[in-house]
């Protein structure tokens, strides 16, 4: 899976601004059934600086050429380990790959960057909204929220509304829960498109897509700063959605993420 955020142009000049570094896998995990979490550093160890919600782009060596493959960091910044989650593609180049990297194996990069990231604000409410491994870069936000919370914006509120086909394709959701409980003005949704009727459903688990969510929510378009993170399909239904709802394009901030082989 890889992020649409420029043009192919700009994307190009990106890329040749950053430096190209080598980055050495230390390890990787499966955290769902078709999705895998990979952890890496830089040869010598040193931080790698980003800010919560950009991307990094992997070179990848393509039968015939090298593919530029981008994935949301998925850890929180001033660490020496930048991690991703990579959503299996059948026959996809980048992801056969990923999934089969072992530690110690390397591979090129470029970035961090990207502009998916939190602003000097003061909103009364973020609504965080994603399908998938969308949700990774509100996973490097956590640290950065927890600041606002607890310090500089103690009255915000945060919604965070992950959408997936069923339980087993949840991720992070432990961590999601663990801070909404340290944190009362969190709140995580996990919402269902595919799953039947659940005998044991938690208080934060919905059975619908991520916008079946929304009258409960009292959505306000004078308050509230949106972000969507994810499927395009999902990004541009709720965009339309949203900006019926009367909110200002500006306050809806978008990350699409397409497959590719």
């Amino acid at each position: 899976m890889i992020l649409e955020t420029l043009s192919f142009f700009s994307m190009i000049i990106k890329l040749m601004a950053q430096p190209t570094r080598r980055f050495y896998l230390k390890w990787s995990k499966l955290i769902a059934p078709k999705v895998r979490q990979l952890a890496f550093q830089l040869e010598d160890k040193s931080n790698i600086a980003f800010t919560a919600g950009q991307f990094v782009t992997l070179n990848i060596e393509g039968p015939t050429k090298t593919l530029h493959r981008s994935y949301s960091v998925a850890n929180a910044p001033h660490s020496n380990t930048l991690e991703i989650a990579c959503a299996f593609v059948e026959g996809g180049v980048a992801s056969t790959l990923l999934f089969n990297m072992q530690e110690g194996e390397s591979l090129l990069a470029n970035g961090p960057f990207g502009l998916f990231v939190l602003k000097e604000e003061h909103p009364a409410r973020y609504v965080f909204i994603a399908t998938g491994t969308g949700v990774t870069p509100y996973r490097s936000m956590l640290n950065d929220l927890q600041a606002r919370l607890t310090t500089s914006h103690p009255e915000l509120e945060i919604i965070l509304i992950l959408g997936v086909r069923n339980r087993t394709e949840l991720l992070f959701a432990e961590e999601f829960n663990a801070f909404a409980k340290m944190h009362p003005n969190f709140k995580f949704y996990a919402c269902y498109s595919q799953e039947p009727l659940l005998a044991d459903q938690q208080p934060f688990e919905r059975l619908g897509r991520v916008q079946s969510i929304f009258p409960d929510l009292n959505l306000d378009p004078n308050q509230d700063i949106i972000y969507l993170c994810g499927n395009p399909h999902m990004i541009d239904e709720n965009f339309a959605l949203l900006t019926n709802m009367g909110f200002d394009k500006k306050n809806i901030r978008r990350e699409k993420y397409v497959f590719s082989h």
